[in-house]
């Protein structure tokens, strides 16, 4: 492919504020939030919305927005559980009771959207599922919103499309970065503290405060939300419990009205297949498309760098899939590619927990689906917190969040784990869906997943 560039499409907008100023000297509040992605942003929103006259103070270790929250494919997804079947896999007498938080959790959203003003090209479109092989049809052959051949092709025209499902309301198209940059504004006029370049680069507690040591000076605080999500967590309890996933994307130039009406795609659903190794892709609001997913990446020694953010040997995979998947583009120049690591746990979906005697929340393990759920995570963190004065909510009480996941094995386990998974499921992907032994064994233990 041709020379593109590297910075993630959304992020590589004029538009981008400026960054706040570091922290240069040690502070006190009463709220700390680290992490200045989707996690923290809502978490300082959310604290502010609820206790006006509370203290919050965020601090970003780089710039609001950069890492996964900024790079993602902006697919806002209700499911709290990756998918109503691992919830039931996982937590089969909570699934209906988040099923429904999911959908509350998206209408919250949107919501929070249209009542402070945020520029950020939400639109609520709903998923499209698509069977791309004819084993996948009976998978969706029953469904509410079922389309067969031709009908899914009157949606989207793709020759791979053999049979797909339509669900209109549980899933919202959004620009994430800009997102995370109105939610930043909004956090702002709220009178949220917000330090950029402020890496916290360790926690500890005295009788009483929690004390978070930066580069900066120390910052005293009586609670404290952790949204750090792949990076290695704060409280070194969790360390184990997730590995970072590097996930790879494409966007293409904008299309033309002929490339367009060659595809169709006139109702702009964000659409996945159903392969275990599944592609995402989506319309932007400027009429390119963004195509990623298929390679899940993880280094040895859950290694993070920026290096891996480029990635040319799935940027030429995904680019052959996508000529496969429109013929009827051919020619059409991608102008971004780009990759960013995903913060993966064994149930592939959050999980929560506490230290320092309940002052500090933690929360890690989105696998993807963050942009939606960050949102209810904040409510959950904010809820934690409070339990010792306030007492149990109903989300501290849900089974999700009072239960982690089984913790990933240290190397060589758990690189070698992650391979052979990866060779399982690429390989059951090629023969009509058969699990082999190993993911039959996962699937008892309750750490399977088949997207």
């Amino acid at each position: 492919m041709r020379a593109v560039a590297s910075t993630p499409f959304w992020l590589d907008d004029p538009g981008r504020p400026d960054p706040e100023p570091p922290l240069i000297t040690g502070t006190r509040a009463d709220l700390v939030v680290v992490g200045g992605g989707f996690t923290g942003l809502w978490t300082a929103l959310r604290a502010k919305e609820r206790d006006p006259d509370r203290d919050v103070l965020l601090l970003e270790g780089a710039w609001i927005g950069w890492a996964a929250s900024g790079r993602n494919g902006g697919f806002i997804d209700a499911s709290l559980t990756h998918g109503r079947s691992n919830g039931e896999l996982h937590l089969p007498a909570e699934v209906d009771r988040l099923d429904a938080l999911g959908l509350a959790t998206l209408d919250g959203l949107q919501e929070a959207v249209g009542r402070y003003g945020w520029d950020c090209a939400f639109e609520r479109t709903g998923g499209l599922s698509v069977a791309t092989e004819a084993y996948q049809v009976d998978q969706l052959r029953g469904e509410p919103g079922f389309l067969d051949t031709a009908a899914v092709r009157a949606q989207v025209d793709s020759p791979t499309y053999l049979a797909g499902v339509w669900t209109r309301d549980d899933t919202a198209l959004v620009n994430p970065a800009r997102l995370c940059w109105e939610m930043k504004r909004t956090c702002l006029e709220l009178g949220v503290r917000i330090a950029e370049h402020t890496a916290v680069r360790g926690i500890s507690s005295t009788a009483h405060d929690v004390v978070l040591r930066t580069a900066g000076g120390d910052v005293h605080a009586r609670r404290v939300a952790l949204g750090t999500n792949v990076f290695p967590a704060l409280l070194q309890r969790y360390r184990w419990h997730t590995i970072p996933v590097y996930d790879y994307a494409l966007v293409t130039e904008p299309l033309s009205g002929e490339q367009l009406a060659a595809i169709g795609w006139r109702n702009r659903q964000g659409i996945g297949d159903l392969g275990n190794r599944f592609h995402y892709y989506r319309r932007t609001a400027d009429d390119r498309v963004l195509f990623g997913g298929y390679d899940a990446v993880y280094h040895y020694g859950r290694r993070l760098s920026a290096e891996y953010d480029q990635n040319p040997a799935s940027f030429r995979t995904l680019a052959a899939h996508f000529q496969q998947t429109f013929p009827q583009l051919e020619g059409v120049r991608f102008t971004h590619a780009w990759g960013g690591a995903i913060d993966t746990c064994t149930r592939f979906f959050p999980f929560f927990g506490t230290g320092h005697g309940g002052r500090v929340a933690h929360v890690a393990g989105y696998t993807g689906l963050g942009v939606g759920m960050t949102r209810f995570a904040a409510d959950v963190l904010l809820d934690l917190l409070a339990r010792e004065e306030e007492g149990p909510t109903e989300l501290t009480e849900l089974e999700l969040v009072r239960t982690p996941p089984v913790p990933f094995p240290p190397e060589p386990l758990a690189w070698g784990g992650v391979e052979v998974t990866t060779r399982s499921l690429d390989h059951a992907d090629r023969n009509e869906g058969q699990r082999n032994v190993w993911l039959r064994t996962l699937d008892r233990l309750g750490l399977g997943f088949d997207s």
